[in-house]
């Protein structure tokens, strides 16, 4: 896997392809990324500034990835509490 640019880099390579003074594909061959992967970053960057409305901002999906871990965390809670219940309501029914 390919180590991750820094945001600078993102933002300025964003900024190129938005000013299509080249193509993208030229842009990204230039940047030494690819095309794929520039046009995924002005498709993020046009969510993130609100230029479209389909897909989740980085805020969003963020948001997203927190209450899912925190999701987890409480199912694994409740199933826990379910059969530490169930042991001790075992327990306490049958005669010693």
């Amino acid at each position: 896997m390919p180590r991750p640019h820094p945001p600078e880099f993102r933002h300025r390579a964003v900024e190129l392809a938005r000013l299509r003074e080249k193509p993208v594909a030229q842009i990204a061959e230039d940047l030494g990324i690819s095309d794929s992967c520039l046009r995924g970053w002005v498709k993020q960057a046009d969510i993130d500034e609100g230029r479209r409305a389909d897909g989740l901002s980085a805020a969003e999906r963020e948001e997203l990835v927190k209450l899912r871990r925190e999701l987890k965390v409480a199912r694994l809670e409740n199933e826990i509490l379910k059969r530490a219940a169930a042991y001790f309501a075992a327990e306490n029914v049958l005669p010693k």
